[in-house]
């Protein structure tokens, strides 16, 4: 049986997701990590390809040129739901409201952004032949908002 050499979607993109939970989490316990969080900048799946100097650069870079417009849309769409989240997190680290505890914010982000990564795993593993449902992005959103407007 012949295999085909399809290129694939590459997961190492969401490591700078990842780092971010990791940092995140970490806050509770050194509040100089904000800093850090501060420092963190979004990129998209293009631009960290364009610069990676892995074998699966272009081949990762050529199969999301291959995804379907709305399904990459939505992805896309996803990464930007992680970064919104990432910063919300990271400004209410940094200027807590009365009655907002940091333990609070940090396990609400971290159990969305834990979701989030997941979604695009999910998304990334498939290849890009499955829809992430932008709606379900911005219902979680919403979700994480409410929770942190308490």
């Amino acid at each position: 049986m012949e295999t085909s050499q399809q290129p694939r979607l590459s997961t190492d993109f969401l490591n700078h997701y990842s780092e971010a939970l990791m940092l995140i989490e970490m806050a509770a316990e050194d509040r100089s990590i904000v800093d850090d969080l501060k420092a963190w900048r979004s990129i998209t799946y293009r631009e960290h390809f364009e610069v990676s100097s892995l074998r699966c650069a272009p081949s990762a870079l050529a199969a999301y040129d291959s995804v379907a417009p709305a399904r990459r849309a939505g992805f896309e769409e996803l990464c930007q739901s992680m970064a919104r989240l990432i910063s919300t997190a990271t400004a209410l680290l940094d200027d807590p409201r009365d009655g907002l505890e940091a333990t609070t914010i940090i396990e609400v982000a971290s159990d969305a952004l834990r979701r989030q990564i997941g979604r695009a795993t999910q998304f990334i593993n498939a290849n890009g032949a499955m829809d992430i449902g932008s709606i379900e992005s911005r219902a979680m959103q919403a979700e994480i908002d409410a929770l942190l407007a308490r």
